[in-house]
């Protein structure tokens, strides 16, 4: 690679470095462009990362608002604002309107209460069937009673099955609180584990609110728009939808998403025979095995350029790139018969399995290209010989780019599969072709970097970004 700048000083470590985890997490200048770049960026979103206690502190003050504005106790407060997704003003109109009704609509009031009136001393338990002093029954505000013997039993159970805010009385669905579950669990263990299986419903009955999924992290997403945007979380880098919470998916919508990768479980042993690494070399025959993610491949033997998805010739696959990434549907197949109409059905699908197979493993390939990149530069620097690590930080911000538009353009896949026929999707499909060239050549420049000119290789990335940004500006949900 062609880098014979010095022009800075500054000292550039390793842990600094903007690295493969990073392409949806990019190394940021503390105030450069973020403004203008926020308008451009079609994956811009608002969000906070909270820890538990500042969850915590949010949740509690909206039940301590409408406590005191209703005279309700906190624990059932807290009922309310959980049944109706945490909308203060909502709950505080509606409960202003028809209190009553308002209750019984929540599960936390009965329809009716029959009066109950025994001037006995003693009560027989429905569930252990023991006749025992009226003062260890207890109830949750209907007719049922029940010993407390019972009850610590039952919310036990519940307990240990995970069930916290939608306890239910044992005669009917009228809700447990807090105040009244608590006390009638015996350890500190279970209202421990009740707490915090309580916290959790609290959460994610909270719209603005997503736990984050990497795992092991305690941290909370909040954001103020349910969209299916970018999150990035600040403490384990986990990348995901806001959404739905699975990997991030853009250009694709959560919903197709989830068909896409169903489908993908369904019909994995039919597409098992695609996923082999080798290939024959269309010009001499020889079998060639793809171990990086270019899909630009040249043979060992007889030097003949092609494409690896299609098997075309890379001279010309430029002006056909179109042709390489497009499905062709066969205009007469609803005229065919069932079994030709399931044949195409699979070979579409497996058109684009295919295309979206091949970018997640050139996405793992990449990985280790990128890996022997940095040893190279460690080689490198510690000798003295060719620059330092700021010297060669635009061709780890190349690495790490390739890799973001890579992703983007996996995705493309999905999204292309599910959509109609019509100019919007040829609009698409010429788009995600464009996308994917400027791909290939960035992904060939990377990967030959001792020769790749710095500057060529500046321009390649500011191609590749800017098809990416195009594409999700006109397709992203919004």
């Amino acid at each position: 690679m062609s880098i014979n700048d010095n022009d800075s000083d500054v000292e550039y470590s390793e842990t600094e470095e903007c690295g493969y985890d990073d392409y949806y997490n990019p190394c940021d200048d503390a105030d450069s462009e973020s403004m203008n770049q926020k308008k451009c960026d079609p994956e811009h979103f608002e969000f906070e990362c909270l820890t538990v206690d500042q969850v915590d502190r949010l949740l509690n003050e909206l039940v301590e608002t409408l406590s005191s504005r209703l005279r309700l106790t906190p624990s059932l407060s807290k009922l309310l604002l959980h049944a109706h997704n945490w909308a203060l003003d909502s709950v505080i109109k509606m409960y202003l309107e028809d209190s009553s009704q308002l209750l019984v609509q929540s599960k936390l009031k009965p329809d009716k209460i029959p009066v109950v009136k025994t001037l006995s001393k003693t009560l027989v338990c429905p569930i252990c069937i023991i006749m025992l002093p009226k003062d260890v029954f207890c109830g949750i505000g209907c007719s049922h009673l029940f010993c407390k013997g019972c009850w610590n039993a039952y919310l036990e159970t519940q307990v240990m099955h995970g069930v916290s805010t939608a306890t239910e009385c044992m005669g009917c669905s009228v809700m447990a609180t807090e105040d009244f579950v608590l006390p009638l669990l015996a350890t500190p263990q279970l209202k421990e584990r009740y707490v915090r299986h309580a916290f959790s419903d609290y959460v994610r009955s909270h719209p603005e609110l997503r736990f984050c999924p990497g795992p092991n992290c305690n941290i909370i997403i909040r954001a103020k728009e349910n969209k299916g945007k970018r999150i990035v979380c600040s403490s384990c880098k986990t990348t995901f939808c806001f959404r739905c919470g699975s990997e991030y998916h853009a250009p694709t919508d959560c919903e197709t998403i989830r068909h896409w990768l169903t489908k993908c479980a369904d019909d994995s042993e039919t597409a098992n025979y695609i996923s082999a690494h080798t290939k024959v070399c269309p010009k001499c025959q020889i079998c060639i095995e793809k171990n990086g993610g270019c899909n630009h491949m040249q043979c060992y033997g007889c030097k003949h350029d092609f494409c690896w998805m299609c098997l075309g010739d890379w001279k010309t696959h430029g002006s056909e790139y179109y042709r390489c990434s497009r499905y062709e549907e066969n205009p007469n197949v609803a005229n065919e018969s069932s079994h030709a109409r399931a044949k195409e059905a699979l070979k579409k699908y497996l058109h684009y399995f295919e295309r979206w197979e091949n970018h997640a493993k050139s996405l793992r390939l990449e990985e280790q290209t990128l890996q022997r990149i940095r040893e190279r530069i460690q080689c490198k620097v510690m000798t003295g010989t060719d620059g330092t690590w700021i010297d060669w930080q635009c061709l780890l911000d190349a690495a790490a780019l390739l890799a973001r538009c890579r992703y983007t353009l996996q995705y493309t896949y999905p999204y292309a599969y599910y959509m109609d026929a019509g100019p919007r999707k040829e609009l698409f499909e010429y788009q995600q072709a464009q996308l994917e060239a400027e791909i290939e050549n960035l992904s060939w420049k990377v990967e030959r970097a001792e020769t790749t000119d710095r500057g060529d290789l500046g321009i390649q990335m500011d191609v590749c970004e800017k098809r990416r940004t195009t594409l999700l500006q006109d397709f992203l949900e919004s």
